[in-house]
């Protein structure tokens, strides 16, 4: 079995790609994932690479950015590319499933003044989501 859940927040906004093929979006982003202790060297996180495709690309490409806390679960994905004639290996984890793990109220304090996050509200502070994603929402 391939599986892995990862909690942390984003560590830059989705780079969102489309395939040549068939136009499929491909998005790009790292997650940090706090250590449960501190290492000897100051490390306190760990940076996992996430790839997500079709709706959850579109979904993070739409509401995800930078500082946002998640939930993912996923796949771990593996292997080489290569590069000036050097095989690079590659760790990513291919995203299967992504929530929200925190609210929208406690993503607000965490910015400061860029309250929003780049993500428009209502006045009850409920974020916006078009009529499109309703099947796609990692929380239905």
């Amino acid at each position: 079995m391939n599986k892995i859940i990862l909690m942390g927040r984003l560590t830059r906004d989705p780079e969102v790609r489309y395939t040549q093929k068939d136009n499929t979006p491909v998005a790009r982003y790292s997650l940090a994932v706090d250590k449960k202790y501190k290492r000897d060297d100051g490390v306190t996180a760990d940076f996992f690479n996430m790839v997500a495709f079709g709706k959850l690309a579109e979904f993070a490409e739409k509401y995800l950015r930078k500082g946002t806390k998640m939930l993912i679960a996923g796949r771990v994905q593996t292997g080489t590319y290569e590069k000036d004639g050097v095989k690079i290996p590659f760790f990513e984890v291919v995203v299967e499933e992504q929530e929200f793990a925190e609210s929208k109220n406690a993503i607000s304090s965490d910015v400061g003044t860029n309250s929003n996050n780049g993500i428009t509200t209502d006045e009850h502070g409920f974020m916006h989501i078009s009529d499109d994603f309703q099947e796609e929402l990692p929380f239905n």
